[in-house]
């Protein structure tokens, strides 16, 4: 079953429980696949659809980030909850022993040899471990491995 699929499913369990949040949420993600696939004019494969999940966790981030800093808890609750949702989309992260072992290999794998080689090495790391790891995070590590840190 894909990924969409598996969203849909879960929109008809959420309504038949009538959890109106859920549903809620539910609807935005499918909203914003079925947005994506009419403007590109293809159907979305599972990481795409991962792929506009991890986008709407990251706008749910800034909007917490930036109503806590307004003072609008009862906004900032409404993203959380949002969040959970959504995250359970997500396949299960990788640890840090994890991504630095992939960020290894992949430094191998292209013989970057030093910082101007980050493009290789991060081409080779963002299929592999985008939606499983904060690619932040990744980049941050491969420009540490590369400048010989």
């Amino acid at each position: 079953m894909s990924l969409k699929d598996q969203i849909t499913d879960d929109m008809k369990n959420a309504m038949r429980a009538k959890d109106s949040e859920r549903l809620s949420t539910i609807r935005l993600l499918l909203a914003e696949i079925k947005r994506r696939e009419v403007d590109e004019r293809i159907e979305l494969t599972d990481a795409q659809v991962l792929a506009v999940v991890e986008k709407m966790l990251k706008q749910r981030k800034d909007s917490i980030t930036q109503f806590e800093s307004g003072g609008r808890q009862d906004l900032a609750d409404i993203e959380k909850a949002e969040l959970v949702v959504l995250s359970a989309y997500m396949p299960a992260g990788l640890s840090d022993e994890e991504v630095a072992s992939e960020v290894q290999a992949a430094i191998a794998a292209s013989g970057a040899a030093g910082p101007q080689d980050m493009g290789k090495v991060m081409g080779i790391l963002k299929p592999k471990l985008a939606g499983r790891a904060d690619m932040t995070a990744v980049s941050a590590q491969v420009k540490k491995a590369l400048s010989g840190g």
